[in-house]
């Protein structure tokens, strides 16, 4: 009802060439279909373009729910890949590893929902182990990393039973943290991936992630981390990769679902995956870049915020908005 209620007010103001909106916290396909529903039995007609994050039951791309977090990892895993991130690990752990993937790092992810969900999923696929998860009730945690079953059971209880992380408290090696945040609690790792809400790593969890060996902080959430947080961060890890640029393959994916509408195709998996990948890769190359070409090396939160800067720049002198 409350899906339904809300696309009364807003049908009017929406459309696949005026304005497109997608979920986001508590709003998953479930609420997107509800949405989707009631604007067609407003408008008296179909128009799949006017939502992202639909079914693939009635013109939703393959991987959207995934995009996010497998986005997060593709970007962080560029930026691995540029600086060499075997150099870290103990040298009794560096044979075989290659600088292309994240065997053997430990990666604390909090949140646990899409994002942090299908992040972990990557990780683990690329040979990294996931230590972390968590939910507005406290933060579950294996010094061993999860294993792919609990990994499941956590889809599980976060896709169907809709439940709490507390019930997998007593499972294999793992160690629920009642009312604790992951950033809270001190743990070793070379990754951190935040993918729960904005604002969640706040100074005093960057100086324990510091304490705790992390080199590198991607943003899988929406500006997780406070600015005074961000300030000090980018002068303890090697690798810090802000929210506008390490999160973005939900929007990507939702432009690859609008134009999957607009041109009544429908891409598989294997075609969305491969176009996520190279927009991630391409997003990483030009923050990089832009950040050399100014003299700030590995200065991603400039490289990115810069030519985000610069392309609107450069639209808006081509278009002849500005003179100068």
């Amino acid at each position: 009802m409350l899906c339904e209620n809300f696309m009364k007010g807003l049908y009017r103001h929406i459309g696949p060439d005026l304005d497109v909106p997608a979920g986001d916290i508590g709003v998953g396909g479930r609420e997107i279909g509800y949405m989707y529903g009631e604007y067609v039995r407003l408008r008296g007609q179909p128009d799949m373009g006017v939502l992202t994050g639909k079914s693939t039951d009635f013109g939703g791309s393959k991987l959207r729910p995934e995009a996010t977090g497998y986005g997060l990892v593709y970007i962080t895993l560029e930026a691995l890949k540029k600086y060499n991130h075997y150099r870290y690990l103990p040298e009794e752990r560096r044979a075989g590893v290659s600088e292309s993937c994240f065997e053997g790092l430990r990666v604390l992810i909090s949140g646990s929902g899409n994002v942090a969900q299908f992040a972990a999923e990557k990780v683990m696929e690329l040979g990294g182990l996931v230590c972390s998860f968590s939910d507005s009730s406290g933060a579950l945690t294996s010094q061993d990393g999860f294993s792919r079953d609990q990994l499941q059971e956590l889809f599980n209880l976060k896709n169907v039973k809709r439940g709490r992380l507390s019930e997998m408290e007593g499972g294999e090696g793992l160690q629920y943290h009642s009312g604790k945040s992951v950033w809270d609690l001190g743990l070793n790792c070379d990754v951190a991936l935040p993918c729960a809400t904005q604002n969640e790593i706040r100074l005093e969890g960057a100086i324990k992630l510091a304490e705790g060996g992390c080199w590198c902080v991607a943003e899988g959430a929406n500006m997780p981390t406070t600015n005074e947080a961000v300030d000090f961060l980018k002068t303890k890890v090697d690798i810090y990769i802000p929210a506008k640029a390490a999160n973005a393959g939900g929007v990507a994916t939702s432009a690859l679902e609008m134009a999957q509408n607009s041109a009544r195709l429908f891409w598989t998996s294997e075609e969305v995956d491969e176009k996520l990948n190279g927009i991630m890769t391409n997003i990483f190359a030009t923050a990089y870049q832009t950040a050399q070409d100014f003299d700030r090396p590995w200065d991603l939160q400039f490289g990115a915020n810069a030519a985000g800067f610069l392309k609107v720049y450069k639209a808006y002198k081509a278009m002849g908005y500005l003179k100068f």
